[in-house]
């Protein structure tokens, strides 16, 4: 089953359910999806649809952050829970070791040997850790393997 049946299953059994909270996530998550398709003109896979979902995660890690500062413990408790219900859909995230492993591999496969390349290797490490690690953490581990 593709990531996007997926979705639409939850959705289904979200109606069916009456989970008001976790149905308008999942429309909004199915708007955006169908956005990027239309702004695109394309069909997204899974690879992209996850790149939909990071996005929309991120977006709300920056708004618990603001909420918190703002004292906004409702809303902080909204958007964290919409994160955990979003974070259901990723892959399971890679531990330490094997991002340490994706970074020295890709390393070696790029012959990457200053900062410079850095967009060489990212290139890599983006297409095998989709979905399943934070890219900008993973951006940093790479700058500090390089030598940044």
């Amino acid at each position: 089953m593709s990531l996007r049946e997926r979705i639409t299953e939850d959705m289904k059994a979200a109606m069916r359910a009456g989970e008001k909270d976790r149905l308008g996530l999942i429309r909004m998550l199915q708007a955006a999806i169908k956005q990027r398709e239309v702004d695109e003109r394309i069909t997204l896979g899974d690879l992209e649809t996850l790149a939909v979902i990071d996005k929309m995660i991120k977006q709300r890690r920056e708004s618990v952050a603001h909420f918190q500062a703002g004292g906004r413990a409702d809303l902080v408790a909204r958007e964290s829970a919409e994160i955990a219900a979003l974070s259901a859909y990723l892959p399971a995230r890679l531990s330490e070791q094997e991002l340490e492993a994706l970074v020295r591999e890709a390393i070696a496969g790029s012959g990457a040997a200053t900062v410079k390349d850095m967009g060489k290797v990212m290139a890599i490490v983006k297409a095998k850790a989709a979905g399943r690690a934070d890219m900008a953490l993973l951006g940093a581990r790479v700058k500090a393997a390089l030598g940044g």
